[in-house]
């Protein structure tokens, strides 16, 4: 039997990052589209085009290599032509494969936010997913507050859906804007909207989360027809957040009930992946990923001592829904010795790094990572950095310098003109093939100026680290006070386009930030001899 095909898009980018705390910069967004399009999503949507500058700068040129790139905005004010609203112009205006047009399904909102008539608002929708598919675009309408709109009026929210089909769009996305739709009345009303003529090939469906039932009411869309599902990563989005589409793809891909009828874009291989991508993420967001997520939480497969324990020795399958290997997760036995070295073998060919099961260099590397992780490392987001232990403890790295010390001096003083200032100055003493070097640099603050002392002179190396660029650098406090215990997270690029996350830490924040930085580099020169490329997340 032929399988249905179930369109995956991911709006993390756009909204998404309507989540509280997170404001992504133009960098972030360049680094999450290229992790989406490399899992295998249908639809990456980047944000809104005139709206913000990040966005616009990111929508100057394309961002995905497979997945469609979606720019999001509104449909036509009223009462002004398409052609000459500049809300509009702005998306057709954008790098885009595809433009998702958001559209008032509800007539309560029509009158209170849009303050035009129902016919005017039919009329913007029309016109502007003609001017989409004019211009060559993939035109979908995200028909907002659908199913609200529906309960309360269902004639004219099936009148927008229709328009919208009927004017060329691709996918009309019904939206459940507020999350407060149950399962039952989701699967009824796409059920009502497909017997009204818009089919559930051209359906989408839009979940939020407010009463924890978005990923429920995606299946149950699927369920009554729809074919593609909206979601973000880690479920993040405004008040409660967004569908999870790392819970909502596997259901729909290991789950006999959903993978005999459907398939999705994610193979088998890219599946394995999973849990490396939602705590990528989080590190991305300097947050701790959540322990209890289903699939992809470090204790999703986690069993303690006892009668589970024992069963799961002897059948996975007594206390596991799904292998852990199909998610890239691990699982995790607390009283056998055996299974966390089995564990850890498992990582690191996760890692492409391989070892025996006898090799005593194995038992050091499980007893240092698990005294680093008793001090604050955490090495899902830092995959650079647990290479590097791994080569060192397992094989070697080459010596390429050697950092005597460092010195770094912050100055707040006033100058000539009598301005306030705040002057961070370094100094790195450093040997290469036994010959001491000594640097000095001012920068934007202590780290800057350690980094750029750090890199100023590497001798017969330098040249090989003129392309590298931090891209990024968090900080997260592991527990209380001034004194406290400080996880640096440091992001590196290079011409070749390849990202590397390096970690740090200590109590000293200046010296967790350049543990982070010399790995970083030591990295970069073992990548540039071809040693570490099936490691770093490239």
């Amino acid at each position: 039997m032929k399988k249905d095909r179930i369109h995956l898009f991911d709006t993390t980018l756009r909204d998404g990052q309507q989540t509280p705390g997170i404001d992504f910069s133009v960098e972030d967004k360049i680094a999450i589209a290229a992790m989406l399009d490399e899992f295998g999503l249908d639809y990456v949507e980047g944000g809104y085009p005139g709206a913000n500058p990040t966005d616009t700068a990111f929508f100057a040129r394309r961002r995905t290599r497979r997945a469609k790139f979606v720019a999001f905005g509104m449909t036509k004010r009223a009462g002004i032509s398409a052609s000459n609203d500049p809300g509009l112009a702005a998306l057709l205006d954008s790098q885009s494969d595809a433009i998702c047009l958001v559209a008032k399904s509800w007539d309560y909102h029509v009158r209170v936010a849009l303050g035009c008539s129902n016919e005017e608002n039919l009329e913007s929708i029309s016109e502007s997913v003609k001017a989409v598919v004019a211009s060559g675009r993939e035109a979908m309408v995200d028909c907002e507050h659908f199913f609200d709109g529906y309960k309360a009026n269902p004639a004219y929210a099936l009148a927008c859906a229709k328009e919208a089909f009927a004017a060329g769009a691709r996918w009309v996305v019904l939206c459940d804007t507020n999350g407060g739709t149950q399962p039952a009345e989701v699967r009824d009303i796409v059920a009502a909207v497909i017997a009204e003529g818009v089919p559930g090939g051209n359906l989408g469906i839009h979940a939020h989360n407010d009463t924890g039932q978005a990923v429920a009411n995606s299946l149950a869309a699927i369920e009554a027809g729809v074919r593609q599902v909206q979601g973000t990563l880690n479920g993040i989005g405004e008040r409660c957040g967004n569908a999870n589409l790392v819970t909502l793809i596997p259901t729909l891909a290991l789950k006999p009930v959903y993978a005999d009828r459907f398939e999705t874009g994610i193979d088998a291989e890219r599946l394995a992946s999973l849990t490396k991508l939602a705590h990528t993420f989080d590190e991305l967001l300097n947050r701790s990923p959540d322990h209890q997520a289903p699939y992809v939480g470090v204790s999703a497969f986690a069993t303690k001592a006892g009668i589970h324990a024992s069963a799961l020795l002897k059948d996975p399958r007594t206390y596991e829904h799904v292998t852990p290997e199909s998610v890239g997760n691990l699982r995790k036995v607390m009283v056998s010795d055996q299974g966390g070295k089995a564990n850890f073998i498992n990582a690191l060919k996760l890692r492409g790094i391989d070892v025996k099961k006898d090799d005593p260099k194995l038992d050091r590397l499980i007893q240092i990572v698990k005294e680093r992780e008793a001090t604050g490392y955490a090495y899902e987001g830092a995959d650079a950095s647990f290479a590097l232990l791994a080569y060192r403890t397992l094989g070697s790295v080459p010596d390429f310098f050697h950092v005597d010390s460092f010195r770094v001096m912050v100055e707040r003083r006033y100058d000539a003109n009598g301005q306030l200032k705040t002057v961070s100055e370094a100094v790195v003493k450093i040997v290469v093939d036994g010959e001491t070097m000594m640097s000095v640099a001012e920068g934007h603050g202590p780290v800057n100026a350690l980094d750029l002392a750090l890199r100023k002179d590497l001798g017969r190396y330098q040249a090989e680290i003129a392309d590298l660029e931090l891209a990024d650098y968090k900080v997260r406090i592991l527990n209380g006070g001034t004194e406290a215990i400080t996880r640096v997270l440091i992001e590196s690029t290079d011409d070749s386009g390849a990202r590397w996350w390096t970690v740090g830490v200590s109590d000293n924040i200046i010296d967790a930030s350049f543990q982070a930085l010399m790995d970083s580099i030591v990295y970069k020169l073992l990548k540039n001899r071809g040693e570490a490329g099936r490691v770093a997340a490239e």
